[in-house]
């Protein structure tokens, strides 16, 4: 069978805040986001664009579980949010990326420990693969001579790179990224786009949530608005040339 090259379908949905306990919509939760469809192929790459506060975070926390999709039909690598348990949101993490502004690194741990922690977490067993994966991680990144680095010996740059190395462990389909390039100089944040750029060329889709333009102008792509409760696909490079 072929698999599908959707990674992300989302239809007609709500987003709320909720308690995180009830699965179904309460009188008293609010409402973040509706009417919200996308659908997100292989080897896309997707801005979320939008004021604080708009939305954007609490929709990539919708994608991967930690907020509850309660209303409409949502999709992400094949697994039904809706029908989601608890008890299965690990399996869903395990098949996609997340890149965290806040790093959440093992500042206890060194470079290839923080890598072989979570490795071992989510089921792999065999030595020799673990060690043959964190090579290639690293090397994709541009960290395989930092591997016995502890974190506080990274620069900020360095450890973004970390991060995203964590979350392509797993080769996923999809890769989640909240303000990755907020806390970088232009120059940093120009080399994680740059490797973004690569990693979608392998066909992993990322969905990166900003508010730098200026990134947006210099490597292109789809632009979701996030205004008024709603979002809108726009067209950035046309208002660029204007």
């Amino acid at each position: 069978m072929e698999r599908n090259s959707c990674v992300v379908e989302l239809k007609n949905v709500a987003v709320y805040h909720t308690d995180g306990e009830s699965r179904s919509v309460k009188s008293d939760d609010e409402l973040v986001l509706s009417d919200v469809n996308l659908r997100v192929e292989e080897g896309e790459m997707v801005y979320f664009i939008g004021r604080v506060g708009s939305g954007k975070s609490t929709l990539l926390k919708t994608l991967y579980a930690e907020v509850q999709l309660l209303e409409g039909e949502g999709t992400v690598v094949g697994v039904n949010l809706r029908r989601l348990r608890r008890k299965d949101i690990p399996y869903l993490r395990r098949r996609l990326g997340i890149v965290f502004q806040d790093y959440q690194l093992l500042d206890d741990r060194n470079v290839f420990f923080n890598l072989y922690d979570v490795m071992k977490a989510t089921g792999w067993k065999k030595e020799s693969d673990i060690r043959r994966r964190i090579d290639e991680v690293l090397k994709l990144v541009g960290l395989d001579n930092k591997a016995y680095k502890m974190p506080f010996e990274l620069s900020g740059g360095e450890q973004q790179r970390l991060v995203i190395a964590r979350a392509l462990i797993n080769s996923p389909r999809l890769l989640l990224a909240d303000e990755p390039t907020g806390n970088l100089d232009p120059v940093t944040a120009d080399e994680i786009m740059r490797l973004f750029k690569h990693i979608t060329s392998k066909g992993c889709a990322i969905i990166m949530s900003t508010h730098n333009t200026a990134l947006i102008e210099q490597y292109p792509a789809r632009t979701v608005m996030f205004a008024k409760g709603r979002i809108s696909e726009i067209d950035l490079e046309k208002s660029f040339a204007e």
